[in-house]
Formats: structure tokens, sequence, C-alpha cells
């Protein structure tokens, strides 16, 4: 049986523009990632449903989807992002 390694990947939370350095396990959902990047970013973890994710420049619409399925290998990149853009004035 092979046991997959815990990877290094990178979230940017747009809010802030962090990058963030978050070791996580290939059966960890996105869903839990972005609260952890939240989290990391002193963004309020119970305003984490007006969050998305977006993976490769795509939105990842089942959050409940983990790393290792979505593909995400060590040094892979995610954004977090408000659902709804707000103006920039």
């Amino acid at each position: 049986m092979t046991v997959a390694a815990a990877r290094t990947v990178k979230v940017t939370v747009a809010d802030t523009w962090q990058q963030l350095q978050i070791e996580a396990e290939p059966d960890e959902t996105v869903a839990n990632l972005k609260v952890r990047a939240l989290e990391g970013a002193d963004i309020p973890i119970d305003r984490a449903g007006v969050y998305e994710v977006k993976f490769g420049g795509a939105l990842v619409r089942d959050e409940s989807t983990s790393l290792g399925v979505l593909g995400m290998t060590d040094g892979s990149g995610l954004v977090v992002l408000a659902r709804r853009r707000r103006p920039v004035r």
C-alpha cells in the first residue's frame, strides 16, 4: 500500500493578495483548504460561503473534491476570491 505524501500548496487570498504556503494531504478537501487559507489571511471563517476557489483559472464547482482528485501536486496554486466582485474605485 502506498501512502500519498503531503504537499505544500500556494493559496492566494485575493482580498489581501497574501500568498500562503499551506501543507496539505491529498485527501483534504478544497473546502477545508479554503477555510484554512481564510484563517491564515485573518478573514472570519463564517464568511467562507461568500468565497470561491479557482484552480488553473477555472472555478472549482465541487469544493468537496479532494486535492489529489483535483490534480494538485507539490507547489500547485489556488486562488480564493469573493464570489461577488466589488467595483474598483
